[in-house]
């Protein structure tokens, strides 16, 4: 299967084209701008994917121009939908990637895909105003959109938490700047969110969403007693004020029962296993 990965060259995309290949798959990537609708459709035409991983847009959640996300998120993504709508006659499936911020400060227990979104900044506003944009193609594409929760592992960008966490222990910095302490999030691992995404694609649940996550949530200072486990450093914690947002969602925990139904036997890490191959490693 000829499967077209938007964001190939990210963190996620990075990992998505590797479990892909391994699992038989010829994956491609795009060159043009999403913002740029002559651009995609032209290379949606050309290229005549069977299957589509839309994995790119903005993710860091601290980013000043919030005109960006919806120019990204929202606009880019319907630029690559009516691309793929009106030019890929070979297209059976696409996985539109949305994010579990869409939940904003709901924290009312576990959150499953019944709970009505409340979004908080602006770059859950966008991943939402993308999700019900996305269902206006539902007559002419068979996609199903994903809520990742927060997930992490080798190689993603430093200006996010864990990756930050890490970098601090592995190079036995005495003193730790963070924002809000009293946050809690789960922290699933890329690799088995990359399998997760295969199997979907692989056997698309049209017009579902679906939560993507782990069920297993962590304070920041849980964090760092697992770090501080694994390589035997102590480290100062500071509060930088400056490091608060605002708005700040106090707990993200998904529940995956419908996820689970849908698909079997994918590979998962404990925390624990994650952040010992990212402090190995990264």
């Amino acid at each position: 299967m000829l499967t077209l990965v938007t964001g190939i060259e990210g963190f996620t995309g990075r990992f998505v084209k590797a479990e892909l290949e391994a699992n038989g798959h010829a994956v491609v990537g795009l060159s043009g701008d999403l913002t740029d609708a002559e651009a995609i459709a032209n290379e949606v035409l050309d290229l005549q994917p069977e299957a589509v991983i839309h994995l790119a847009g903005l993710a860091f959640v601290g980013e000043d121009n919030a005109n960006a996300f919806y120019e990204v998120n929202l606009i880019g993504t319907r630029n690559l939908l009516d691309a793929l709508a009106k030019h890929a006659s070979k297209l059976s499936s696409v996985l539109v990637t949305s994010s579990a911020n869409v939940y904003g400060n709901s924290t009312g227990g576990v959150l499953d895909e019944s709970i009505n979104p409340n979004p908080s900044n602006d770059y859950a506003v966008s991943k939402l105003a993308m999700e019900y944009m996305t269902r206006l193609w539902g007559k002419k594409l068979s996609f199903c959109i994903v809520r990742p929760f927060n997930y992490t592992g080798v190689g993603q960008d430093g200006r996010f938490l864990i990756p930050k966490i890490v970098r601090h222990f592995r190079n036995k910095e005495p003193v730790i700047e963070l924002g809000n302490l009293d946050v809690w999030r789960e922290f699933g691992d890329v690799r088995t969110v990359a399998t997760i995404y295969r199997m979907l694609i692989e056997n698309c649940p049209v017009g579902e969403t679906l939560n993507v996550c782990t069920g297993q949530t962590y304070s920041l200072k849980d964090v760092i007693l697992f770090c501080e486990k694994l390589t035997g450093h102590k480290i100062e914690i500071k509060v930088n004020p400056e490091f608060i947002r605002e708005n700040e969602v106090r707990e993200l925990k998904g529940e995956n029962s419908k996820l689970i139904k849908l698909i079997e036997n994918f590979p998962s890490y404990t925390f624990e296993e994650t952040l010992s191959w990212m402090l190995e490693l990264n």
